[in-house]
């Protein structure tokens, strides 16, 4: 039942804030569609026990993966997926965290927080570079070969 809520509630996130930024409309299925699949298997990931950060350059990397299909399928610019599919793994929820016990003058806490806000603001950069990268190397070697 959780992982039921977890593709509705993730799906809902995703192809919103594709409606707050303006995406297509014939888009915000794959949006949400993105969205869900990179979260789900984040949430997967980190059941089976593994670290919250590699978990994020996982789902990353699929949220990258797939826009970049969706992108050529669908012909429609790669960000209109990257943007709103990414959006379940950002820790908006961790940051919140982090300012309101720097607020409540606990730095100890806010400064772990933060830190860890920052590895997951960089495993999601990670993951989405290196699918950029991988389809680049993949175009040049395909044009080098023809």
């Amino acid at each position: 039942m959780i992982i039921v809520t977890q593709l509705i509630t993730s799906f809902i996130a995703a192809a919103g804030f594709g409606v707050l930024f303006n995406a297509p409309r014939k888009a915000l299925i794959q949006c949400g569609l993105i969205g869900m699949l990179g979260w789900i298997l984040y949430y997967v990931l980190v059941l089976g026990e593994m670290d919250v950060v590699p978990a994020t350059v996982f789902g990353a990397m699929l949220v990258a993966v797939l826009s970049q299909l969706s992108s050529k399928i669908f012909k429609k610019p790669v960000i209109v997926f990257n943007v709103s599919g990414i959006i379940p793994l950002v820790p908006g929820g961790v940051a919140y965290d982090a300012m309101r016990h720097f607020v409540e003058n606990d730095y100890f806490t806010a400064v772990q927080l933060s830190a860890k806000v920052m590895l997951l603001a960089g495993a999601i950069a990670i993951g989405l570079m290196f699918s950029e990268v991988a389809n680049q190397l993949i175009k040049k070697i395909n044009s080098a070969g023809a």
